[in-house]
């Protein structure tokens, strides 16, 4: 570890639906003015600019970065899959902490389409063949998007070996749904009850259609900072990443079991060596932004993370210990669930909440006293960052 980074500014727009946002270099602009505001410093002050996507054109950052200012100052685009946004702030954060740079601004986007995510190219290997082979051998391929498959697959693992209910997955979309009716930000604020979410169409047992993420179009960004920047612009008391590790896939994602197939090791893994740079363990964590792309995902990663004991996850949720009031606060902004999902823009906005929790800005979101806050950020193909934050 070199120097500490600080996160002194932070912003997004509200997320959408595809067909019914802006263009991504106006979402992506309006969320670094936002962010820039926030930090109380202009774009001339940024030394680099680190631009996360996934369906675009090439220098789709540059686009972006020339609606805050034209400086020439390097940026570089980021594609990491669904952790792109968390990828783009571990580059941001290394330079800074390697003394590359004093001050860098972190843009995450995505303009989405309608339906299901696919392959934009048919004519050379998919990079996540070796997952859908890993699929294929321990449980075919079925009509379903085959993420879904993937993902339903490792809850249904899951259910088989600790005889978890359906509706303790549906249930954990009901607390997604609560959440996000706090917050404006989010694509779906109405609440659904767990009956609701279990009598919507099934997309693959045992998830239906309301413990999937939409797909999904927004912006957020964040600026990143040593100490003496953030000195030199009064910021006193700024919130800092404590920790953060990305681990990509080991021999054991594909050695048929659907649950490591989907990133469990990595999670385990990234979050060790986290907890090993922090001093601090998932016991010191208040709130946590984790990658519930499928109701299946968040069960899986509340034990991969350490928030509760493996097998169980069912007592953990039911107990209400992973919302307020409980152990530790999980997606307080409704996660990919409920807030949405636009790829290269998740991992910045999961940033982005947790900052205004660790400030106490979260308005009806606020989770109380929070000091630490821990993020989790995983694509397939696969790359899975974990990262911790502190506010003193």
């Amino acid at each position: 570890m070199g120097r500490r980074v600080n996160v002194i500014g932070v912003g997004m727009t509200k997320f959408a639906k595809p067909g019914q946002s802006e263009d991504y270099h106006v979402m992506a602009s309006k969320a670094a003015h936002l962010a820039l505001g926030d930090a109380k410093i202009p774009y001339e002050a940024v030394e680099q600019v680190y631009a996360g996507y996934v369906y675009g054109d090439s220098t789709c950052g540059q686009r972006a970065a020339y609606e805050v200012g034209l400086t020439g100052v390097p940026v570089f685009n980021v594609n990491n899959n669904c952790s792109t946004g968390s990828t783009a702030l571990m580059l941001a954060k290394q330079a800074v902490e390697g003394g590359i740079a004093e001050c860098v601004l972190v843009l995450g986007f995505e303009k989405m389409e309608k339906g299901a995510l696919g392959s934009k190219y048919d004519d050379r290997e998919s990079p996540i063949a070796k997952h859908a082979q890993t699929m294929l051998d321990v449980q075919g391929f079925a009509q379903a998007p085959p993420t879904a498959q993937m993902f339903g697959g490792a809850g249904r693992e899951y259910r088989w070996k600790y005889g978890t209910k359906k509706e303790t997955f549906a249930k954990v979309s009901e607390k997604a749904r609560k959440h996000a009716s706090n917050n404006p930000y989010a694509l779906f604020n109405t609440r659904l009850t767990v009956e609701e979410i279990m009598a919507s169409e099934e997309v693959f047992d045992p998830l239906t259609r309301y413990q999937c993420c939409p797909p999904t179009c927004g912006g957020a960004a964040a600026v990143v900072c040593s100490d003496d920047f953030a000195r030199k612009h009064g910021h006193t008391s700024p919130v800092w990443i404590a920790g953060q590790a990305m681990t990509t896939d080991y021999k054991s994602s594909f050695e048929k079991s659907l649950i490591k197939m989907v990133g469990y090791d990595l999670t385990v893994n990234a979050a060790k060596k986290v907890y090993e740079q922090a001093g601090l363990g998932p016991a010191d964590v208040q709130v946590c932004e984790l990658h519930d792309c499928f109701t299946a995902n968040e069960i899986i990663t509340y034990e991969g993370l350490g928030l509760c004991g493996e097998g169980e996850a069912e007592k953990f949720i039911w107990n209400e210990q992973n919302t307020y009031g409980g152990k530790v606060v999980t997606n307080p902004s409704g996660g990919l669930l409920s807030k949405g999902h636009p790829l290269g823009a998740t991992g910045v906005a999961q940033c982005t909440e947790l900052v205004w929790q660790l400030r106490g800005t979260a308005d009806k979101r606020q989770v109380p006293n929070a000091k630490v806050a821990l993020q989790h950020n995983l694509g397939l193909g696969g790359a899975c960052v974990v990262t911790m934050y502190r506010k003193d």
